[in-house]
């Protein structure tokens, strides 16, 4: 389990990505080939705990995208706190991930890793 938080523009607009990597100090730009865009990318626990989450708890996003960055920081504060480590807290994690971002694309539905982890019990 490892959380990610990315910001995509047109390949024009690298500056802006640019910007955004050298205001929290951390993350990589990539190509993204799935839809022809440039991404600024952070993966690390470390990063967004310490950079990310405090700049959005202070100025907080202005859409729907807001309890979407709620989520993801109670997520990223559990991790710190080790709770991914256990079946109950991985359980909490994945619920809580299944919520964010429903139209985004994902590896795994959350519903099938609860049931893996089901079968990892049994």
């Amino acid at each position: 389990m490892r959380p990610s938080l990315s910001v995509s523009q047109n390949g024009d607009r690298a500056q802006v990505l640019l910007l955004i990597q050298q205001y929290f100090g951390c993350g990589r730009l990539r190509p993204d080939r799935s839809d022809q865009t440039l991404k600024w990318e952070t993966r690390s626990l470390a990063s967004l705990v310490e950079a990310v989450v405090p700049h959005f708890r202070a100025y907080p996003l202005l859409s729907g995208k807001q309890r979407d960055f709620e989520l993801f920081a109670s997520v990223c504060e559990r991790m710190v706190r080790g709770e991914h480590l256990t079946v109950p807290g991985l359980r909490e994690i994945v619920g809580m991930a299944g919520q964010m971002n429903p139209s985004g694309k994902r590896g795994y539905r959350p519903e099938l890793i609860l049931r893996w982890l089901d079968e990892m019990k049994a």
